[in-house]
């Protein structure tokens, strides 16, 4: 049967041909390592001289930059079989130069012939790329850091407008203009609560159940006297929301929480207040409930400041808002529901397990 591999005067030919039309750097080198043949760019790219290549060894080439001792290791492996070299970085230090990243990719050619053995290197250099990577990589630490700071400064400001606005309700004798600087308080400490909710999250979701319980925390914290007489709790599942969406959702129940403490028990009077959110699929609502003295029959809900922006908020989400009598009581639900064929939207994911309940006050 005759041998059809090709013979190594034509393996050579063909490698002479590659090397010769290539406009990358690559050697053609035998199996002592010297140079058979090098590539026009390699000569250009590192500074050599074509005459003084043809049957010099690589590590002889340039000035000696070339003698790598893992470099040499290597390709001594790849000769005898043992390994192929896919893309070795090493950092080529030409005197008088910069230095330069390599990465190097070496194969033997198969011809049949062990005792006239090639190999072919082809060299890149990506000492531009890499630098480029660091680059982005400190820019990017330097952007996180600046970002610790911006949230560390946001936080701060936060607790200061708080405080001044508790500290100026305390002093101003008119109840109105205390009502509503207590109100601006509990909005500003449920943005406070948002941000650090943020800023654990670090993956851009905001897991909803632990958010509305900081959230409902802070404002029974601030507005709530008797917490064993008034209470405050939170039935959500494991759903997450990307960060636009939790801003909505959050300003939602912050208002919805506040029109409830301030109707909903008058003259001291004791109850309920449940925060409640469920989803399946990319169907969600989420609703407040309380067991107050509910709506006066007959009589259409108000809409004040408080009910205009949850109106505008549940725009946003693409959601509806019913507001019924919960008997005792008032329910006002945030609905989303996909109609058949759309896509999820406002960015809530799909909860990850069942419900649970956390209870505080």
């Amino acid at each position: 049967m005759a041998d059809d591999r090709p013979t190594p005067a034509v393996v050579d030919a063909l490698a002479l041909a590659l090397v010769a039309s290539s406009d990358a750097p690559i050697l053609l080198l035998d199996g002592d390592l010297a140079v058979v043949a090098a590539s026009a760019s390699f000569c250009g790219a590192f500074k050599i001289d074509p005459a003084a290549t043809d049957g010099r060894s690589l590590f002889a080439l340039g000035a000696g930059e070339w003698d790598v001792p893992q470099l040499r290791s290597l390709l001594r492996v790849t000769l005898s079989g043992g390994a192929q070299v896919g893309a070795y970085e090493m950092d080529l230090k030409p005197p008088g130069r910069d230095t330069r990243r390599l990465v190097i990719t070496a194969h033997q050619l198969e011809h049949g012939d062990p005792l006239n053995v090639r190999l072919l290197l082809s060299i890149s250099d990506v000492t531009d790329a890499r630098l480029a990577e660091r680059l982005k990589d400190d820019l990017l630490r330097e952007k996180a850091i600046l970002y610790q700071e911006l949230q560390h400064r946001v936080a701060n400001s936060l607790q200061i407008i708080a405080s001044v606005l508790m500290q100026s309700a305390r002093r101003i004798p008119s109840a109105q203009t205390r009502s509503h600087l207590f109100d601006a308080h509990s909005r500003v400490m449920s943005v406070a609560a948002l941000q650090s909710q943020l800023v654990a999250s670090r993956v851009g979701e905001v897991h909803l159940r632990a958010y509305f319980t900081e959230l409902c925390q802070s404002i029974g914290a601030s507005m709530i006297q008797d917490h064993d007489k008034l209470k405050l709790r939170v039935e959500a599942d494991e759903s997450v929301a990307l960060a636009d969406a939790s801003v909505s959702l959050g300003l939602i129940v912050t208002e919805l929480v506040i029109n409830a403490l301030k109707h909903a028990f008058p003259q001291g009077r004791g109850g309920d207040i449940l925060v409640s959110y469920k989803s399946r699929a990319s169907d969600w609502t989420l609703s407040v409930r309380d067991d107050g003295v509910g709506m006066v029959a007959g009589q259409a809900p108000s809409k004040g400041l408080g009910t205009s922006i949850v109106e505008a908020l549940a725009k946003q989400l693409h959601a509806t808002v019913d507001t019924a009598a919960a008997n005792p009581g008032t329910r006002v639900s945030i609905v989303h529901v996909v109609a058949p064929g759309e896509g999820g939207r406002a960015g809530l994911a799909v909860p990850e397990t069942g419900s649970a309940d956390a209870p505080f006050g």
